[in-house]
């Protein structure tokens, strides 16, 4: 009714005539503006495909902006427009109306056109539109009213459900910032090579826990929250963790302490205690992950890493020894097989020659054959025992095949006693 009775004013009045008129006149001189002008700015902040300028991410970034020219234009006409209506009649509420639906045209582009974030889309599409409707409307000011009226209790703690609104909102974009920082301040810090892989793993996680502290205490502030009021629950949930969370904390803890020392990081093919083996690809506050040759990921908490014994194979990236172990035939002269082995084995790209060439060795003397093994060292990771260890096989056999020296296979000496020997002899 209210509504029917503001547009009946609207229409019966003059005034209100004129102020439509200037509203069609501002976004028609809005259309035709930004039409001229909308192409010569995206060819000015356009930058080059192949340029690599400080800049030219700062103006790919105003370019997506430019669909917000014409609502903006619209916008900046009107109000000129309703400084006229204000001298000659004392009246703009048509014109305040009309500029209050050009912003809300303005929300719906940003959300729809220029807003690519799903989180930030989300949160444009049912929060900012309807907020921008409601205040082009003009009854945003009268649910914020009632919203702010409307009271719910928790415990000795009292919100309004404007608060827990706002909370919900602010809490929603804090957060998202958080994250978002978080993984730029990560980017940044990880590119910083001269630190060392633990430390910097050690100083995002400390800029982690800052960034959503800070967020977590500005929105208690937001809220209206008296962090005092929330001193007995913390004591409650200190005592809890105490007693219900003590693997938790013991986890954690390890985890900082790993961080600091660098005894394993990012990137370390480790193998503890109990048998687990695998590269570690992240570490968390609680546990680190290993992932093993065959593509599954190990869960393993961090205090595993500290109270029990760990082999690291990397350390940082330190070379490892591997042998291959071979036989040869006992009619072989074999004083010539290590200079020929050692040989082929050092042909290979990996295979270093510090701290210690390769070296063929004589390891004793089988059934079948003479038994060697070549020690050689590399700086990465036998894969599942067998990378390395495989190509040096094929290398110490295509070797020994060219120089004519056979690998020998079991054989065995079949004896017939008895009655059955009686019978061979006497040819039965």
């Amino acid at each position: 009714m209210i509504g029917w009775q503001v547009a009946s004013a609207w229409l019966l009045s003059p005034a209100a005539w004129s102020q439509f008129g200037l509203l069609i006149v501002a976004y028609v001189a809005a259309v035709l503006v930004s039409r001229k002008a909308r192409p010569k700015i995206e060819a000015l902040l356009t930058p080059a495909p192949d340029s690599s300028s400080i800049f030219s991410p700062v103006l790919r970034f105003v370019l997506t902006f430019v669909p917000l020219l014409l609502p903006v234009l619209a916008y900046a006409f009107t109000a000129i427009g309703e400084q006229v209506t204000l001298s000659m009649f004392g009246s703009g509420a048509v014109i305040a109306f009309g500029k209050r639906v050009f912003l809300f045209i303005a929300a719906r582009i940003l959300v729809n056109e220029i807003i690519q974030d799903s989180f930030l889309k989300l949160l444009g599409k049912y929060v900012l539109i309807p907020v921008m409707a409601l205040y082009a409307l003009g009854l945003l000011d009268v649910v914020q009213v009632q919203l702010t009226e409307l009271r719910i209790g928790l415990g000795n703690i009292e919100f309004s459900a404007m608060a827990i609104i706002r909370g919900l909102i602010a809490g929603s974009i804090l957060f998202w910032l958080g994250s978002w920082s978080n993984r730029q301040t990560a980017d940044f810090i990880q590119k910083q090579e001269e630190l060392r892989p633990s430390l910097r793993e050690l100083s995002t996680k400390a800029v982690e826990f800052m960034i959503f502290g800070a967020a977590f205490l500005l929105l208690m502030n937001i809220m209206g929250i008296n962090l005092s009021t929330l001193a007995v629950l913390g004591g409650a949930i200190g005592v809890g963790l105490g007693f219900g969370l003590q693997k938790i904390a013991s986890n954690f803890i390890s985890g900082v302490i790993l961080l600091i020392e660098g005894q394993a990081t990012v990137g370390d093919y480790v193998e503890l205690d109990g048998g687990e083996a695998g590269t570690i690809v992240k570490m968390t506050a609680r546990a680190a992950i290993l992932e093993t040759f065959d593509g599954r990921w190990i869960v393993v908490p961090n205090e595993d890493f500290i109270t029990t014994r760990v082999v690291n194979y990397s350390d940082s990236g330190s070379a490892n020894r591997y042998e291959a172990p071979f036989s040869v035939s006992y009619d072989t002269d074999i004083n010539t097989v290590p200079a020929i082995v050692e040989a082929a084995v050092a042909a290979h790209p990996d295979v270093l020659t510090a701290p210690y060439p390769p070296d063929c060795e004589l390891r004793g003397f089988g059934d079948s054959g003479v038994d060697f093994a070549v020690e050689f060292w590399v700086n990465g990771i036998d894969d599942g025992r067998y990378k390395y260890t495989s190509q040096m096989l094929f290398l110490i056999w295509n070797a020994l095949k060219e120089n004519s020296i056979e690998i020998p296979y079991p054989h065995r000496v079949v004896e017939i006693s008895g009655e059955l020997k009686t019978r061979a002899v006497s040819g039965d």
